[in-house]
C-alpha cells in the first residue's frame, strides 16, 4: 500500500511541488519583505525558517486527506474490501506515503533555506531530534488528514478542510515571538502544539535550550495522532457498512 501511494505521488506530482514551492514563496516573503521590520533579538532567517519547516510538513500531510478521499470517491476502496486487506494497511499506506514524501520536500526547503544563508549549528544527535520531531508531527498530521478524507465525500472538500493545517503555525512562535501578540491571543497559541514543536525544532538547530518543548510536543503529536487513527479507523469500518 505504500508503494501504491508513491507511484501515485511519482504519476501527479503537483502535492509534492506545492508542498516545496508555497513554503519557499512565503520564506522570501518573510525574509525580503517582513525582515527588515521584524525584530526577534537574532538573524530574523534564523528564527524563521523552523516555522517554515513546520508550515511544509502541514500543507504536505494535507495531501493525505485527498489521496484518502480520491480512493473513496474512485470506489477503490470497494475492491479492497473483497480482498484480504486489512483496513489499517489501506489507511497507513496513505500515512507513510505522506511521512516519507514530507520528510524529502521538507529536506529540499531546508537546503533552499540554507542557499538564502540560513546557518543552522546542529551536530548529528540534534539533527536526529529534528527528524523525530517532525516525523512525529507529520504523522500525528497525516492521520488527522486521513479521517478528514473519510469524513468528506469528495477531494475537493477534502483539500478545503486542511487548509486548518497551513493557518495553525502562525497564531503560534513559528514566526513571531509570543510576546509580540495581543494578550487574548497569546494564551492560545502558547497551548497549541505548533509553539512547543517550533520552539523544539529552532532549539535543536541553532543548540540553544529548548526546556521541556520536546516532551510537550511529542505529547501533542502522540494525542493527535491516536485520535486520527482511532477516528479514521472507525469512519473506515462505517463507511464500508453502507
Amino acid at each position: 500500500m505504500v508503494g501504491r501511494s508513491l507511484r501515485h505521488s511519482l504519476r501527479s506530482p503537483d502535492i509534492m511541488v506545492l508542498s516545496i514551492v508555497v513554503p519557499v514563496m512565503i520564506l522570501l516573503m518573510f525574509t525580503y519583505v517582513f525582515g527588515g521590520a521584524m525584530n526577534v533579538g537574532g538573524d530574523f532567517l534564523d528564527y524563521v525558517v523552523p516555522g517554515i519547516i513546520l508550515l511544509c510538513a502541514g500543507f504536505g500531510s494535507a495531501g493525505a486527506a485527498v489521496s484518502v478521499a480520491t480512493d473513496m470517491h474512485n470506489g477503490i476502496i470497494d475492491r479492497f474490501r473483497t480482498m484480504s486487506v486489512s483496513r489499517t494497511s489501506v489507511l497507513a499506506g496513505h500515512v507513510l506515503e505522506s511521512l516519507l514524501r514530507n520528510l524529502l520536500t521538507t529536506g529540499l526547503v531546508i537546503l533552499i533555506a540554507v542557499a538564502l544563508g540560513f546557518r543552522p549549528t546542529a551536530d548529528p544527535i540534534r539533527w536526529l531530534g529534528v527528524v523525530g520531531v517532525l516525523s512525529a508531527f507529520i504523522l500525528a498530521l497525516s492521520w488527522l488528514a486521513a479521517a478528514i478524507g473519510l469524513l468528506v465525500r469528495n477531494p475537493e472538500a477534502a483539500n478545503g478542510f486542511t487548509f486548518f493545517f497551513m493557518f495553525l503555525p502562525y497564531v503560534s512562535s513559528a514566526f513571531v515571538p509570543l510576546h509580540t501578540l495581543p494578550g487574548w491571543l497569546r494564551g492560545f497559541a502558547e497551548h497549541q502544539p505548533s509553539t512547543p514543536i517550533a520552539e523544539s525544532v529552532r532549539g535543536l538547530l541553532t543548540e540553544q535550550p529548548i526546556g521541556n518543548n520536546a516532551v510537550i510536543a511529542l505529547t501533542w503529536c502522540a494525542g493527535i495522532g491516536l485520535a486520527g487513527y482511532l477516528v479514521a479507523g472507525e469512519l473506515y469500518r462505517r463507511r464500508g457498512l453502507h
